[in-house]
This record gives structure tokens, C-alpha cells and sequence, in this order.
């Protein structure tokens, strides 16, 4: 299998920053080329209302503007490092409920042939109230994954 266009999520947590340049390596060895993608979270209900977070008019235009700055900075890391190694690399943001499906989606839109992300490896009780977006992205992908800890 050739893999020549890759899909790496980013959170802008330090494993993804570690994944965004494992994934630059593998790109630049495969002369595959890079779509980052930072899932905004929309529709998402908070803990003690249950309201919507983004998009509902629960946060301010402040906060709001707060998770894009965060986002984009998210994906220049990925793009920086992206070009410093000749690698052709694009920055996504979608918003969405179901990060794991944002993912899945944007691999399938913008015909990638592997996902490389991270696993922060969480157990137990932390991983049945966060869930895992990694294993649900292994779970509905019929892209490969590579995933990375």
C-alpha cells in the first residue's frame, strides 16, 4: 500500500505536537503531503447545564474567538514543522459534536490513505467519562490508522 496523503489530528496537546512530527517524518520519507485537522468543538453540552458550548451563545464571542486562536495555532505548529522538512501541508478546523467523526470525515473528503494520531492512553474510569477518540476513530475508519503514544 502507498500511502501519499496523511491526515494527522491535532489537539495542540504535547502528544500531538509529538505525532505532528512523526507524521512530517513519515510524510517526508513516503513524499506523501499533510492535512492537519483541529476538531472545534460544537454542540457539546456542558457538565452542569447542559447547554450547548460552542455556538449556542452559552460562551462569549471572547471565548469563542479564544478556541479558533487555539486551533490555529494548533495547526501553524503543524504546518511550521510541516515546511520545514518540504512538506506540503493544509490546516483544517471543522467544527462538529463528535471530534472522532470530524476526523473520519475530513479523511474521507480530503482522500487521505492514513490517519496518524495520538493516544493519550487513558483507563479506567477517565476513559469511560472522556471516551477515546482514538479508539472510535480505529472503530469507524476505513482509512488506516496509525496511532502513536
Amino acid at each position: 500500500m502507498e500511502f501519499r496523503h496523511l491526515l494527522v489530528p491535532t489537539d495542540g496537546s504535547r502528544l500531538s505536537r509529538k505525532t505532528i512530527r512523526l507524521a512530517v517524518r513519515l510524510a517526508s520519507s513516503l513524499g506523501a503531503r499533510l492535512s492537519a485537522v483541529y476538531v472545534i468543538p460544537e454542540g457539546v453540552p456542558t457538565l452542569f447545564t447542559g447547554a450547548k458550548l460552542y455556538g449556542s451563545g452559552v460562551l462569549s464571542a471572547q471565548v469563542r474567538q479564544a478556541i479558533r486562536r487555539a486551533a490555529g495555532k494548533a495547526l501553524d505548529v503543524a504546518q511550521r514543522d510541516a515546511a520545514a522538512a518540504g512538506v506540503r501541508c493544509t490546516g483544517v478546523h471543522p467544527l462538529a459534536p463528535q471530534p472522532w467523526r470530524a476526523i473520519v470525515d475530513t479523511a474521507r473528503k480530503r482522500r487521505c490513505d492514513l490517519i496518524v494520531m495520538g493516544s493519550h492512553g487513558r483507563s479506567g474510569l477517565p476513559a469511560v467519562l472522556l471516551g477515546s477518540e482514538t479508539t472510535k476513530v480505529l472503530a469507524h475508519s476505513k482509512v488506516p490508522v496509525l496511532v502513536c503514544r
